[in-house]
């Protein structure tokens, strides 16, 4: 039976933040994929349909703003807006990500589980149950 929920990428090293994430969006009805860190989440990226992605920026290994790169260097690895995210809460870093080509960026200490659905469906649009 086709879907026609929207699908969120997670690429988050820190296991609870990512499990509070796909919880609550699973909860407000998207089908949530996740990796734990950037090698991963690049191949991801790359290998499977998502119409958003929540990137964190501080990753082991590849990190957020280094995938970001890769996205711009290859626009087709770009399937829906991406949102970074951080406890950096540093104009230089928020800057170099835009740059790079995030659409939004949100403050890890800062984003509540409502929060971080209606960021999803700002972007998106409510998903169909």
């Amino acid at each position: 039976m086709p879907s026609n929920r929207k699908k969120v990428l997670i690429i988050e090293d820190e296991t609870d933040i990512r499990f509070l994430y796909s919880t609550v969006l699973k909860s407000a009805g998207y089908i949530v994929d996740e990796a734990p860190n950037g090698e991963i989440g690049l191949e991801k990226i790359k290998s499977t349909d998502w119409n958003i992605l929540l990137l964190d920026i501080m990753l082991p290994g590849k990190d957020g703003l280094k995938i970001l790169q890769d996205i711009k260097e290859s626009p087709e690895y770009k399937k829906g807006p991406i949102v970074c995210l951080t406890n950096l809460n540093s104009d230089t870093i928020i800057q170099e990500s835009f740059k790079a080509g995030s659409d939004d960026y949100l403050i890890k200490s800062e984003i509540t589980p409502d929060r971080i659905v209606a960021e999803v469906e700002k972007l998106i649009g409510h998903s169909q149950k």
